[in-house]
């Protein structure tokens, strides 16, 4: 069950504004193992045992490769811990922010995954359409194309295996030219899509001034404490990110800001932001479990 799915657009919006800038910025280690943390876990229970199988097979390799090509290329650092034959130092501040890096890349691929299943093209119409409806198309359009584009692929194979013309049958060239004529027939369907969309969007009068719009979204109390939250948690943390309490440094010298109570409350708040909509997803979990236990 996805309770937080459910919420108004603009309480998943601000959400996942707040939890990918704070990722993308924040490089303290602790920061970077919370926000790792609660990606993993809440796309895996977005997605189901398949984001875990993808994790394993993609991201880890990913964040080895990373860490290797950071260790290979930069060698900054104070702390040297060998040489390589031409002469350069591999460096142990090097491997930790290689590390860092990683960490944080596969962590905002895991939010991205998890904001593609949460927000859905019309949640971003439903905020911006009325602003920039122009962009607001094309963003809902992009984020549409893969899942859609997958499906289709997998239907056109479907139909050519019947036909004994799928990737599967014959030799090299044959598959080849097999694969070439079913991403020919995608690319020509993707074209006639986009063109049947753009026609039927002008002839409903998408854009123009004064036109009215369907809406299933209410913004109500559920979603007003849960907005209230998100932003109180995510002011303190930008508070805590500004003044210093999650400063950490990796050249020349791997070096963070002493622990205080007021650091430790920033990481703390920032726990609480990540794992929210977890949270929320648990607790409606527990409350369906109840009610259908005294049916």
């Amino acid at each position: 069950m996805n309770a937080f799915k459910g919420y108004h657009p603009f309480v998943n919006f601000t959400y996942f504004t707040f939890v990918l800038a704070f990722s993308m910025v924040l490089m303290h280690p602790v920061c970077l193992v919370i926000s790792f943390l609660c990606a993993f876990i809440y796309s895996v229970r977005l997605n189901g045992k398949k984001t875990l199988k993808f994790n394993v097979v993609y991201m880890l390799p990913m964040l080895i490769i990373a860490v290797g090509i950071n260790m290979a290329f930069n060698h900054e650092g104070a702390t040297i811990i060998t040489y390589f034959k031409n002469g350069n130092p591999l460096t142990l501040e090097s491997i930790v922010y290689g590390t860092a890096a990683s960490v944080m890349l596969i962590t905002i691929i895991c939010w991205f995954s998890c904001c593609n299943a949460v927000m859905t093209s019309d949640k971003f119409i439903y905020l911006f359409g009325r602003l920039i409806p122009s962009l607001s198309l094309i963003l809902s359009m992009t984020l549409r194309l893969v899942p859609k584009f997958k499906a289709q692929a997998k239907v056109v194979a479907d139909a050519q295996r019947c036909l004994g013309r799928d990737v599967s049958h014959g030799g090299l060239v044959k598959r080849a030219r097999h694969g070439m004529t079913i991403l020919s027939i995608l690319i020509t369907w993707a074209l006639e899509n986009a063109i049947e969309t753009a026609d039927s969007m002008k002839s409903r009068g998408y854009g123009l001034a004064g036109r009215s719009a369907f809406s299933i979204y209410r913004f109500d109390k559920r979603d007003k404490k849960a907005l209230l939250t998100i932003l109180a948690s995510g002011f303190y943390v930008l508070t805590g990110a500004l003044s210093g309490g999650l400063y950490f440094r990796y050249f020349p010298s791997v070096k963070g800001m002493a622990y205080t109570g007021y650091s430790a409350s920033v990481v703390l708040v920032y726990f609480v932001l990540c794992i929210t909509p977890v949270v929320i997803d648990v607790w409606e979990d527990r409350k369906w479990h109840v009610i259908k236990s005294g049916i």
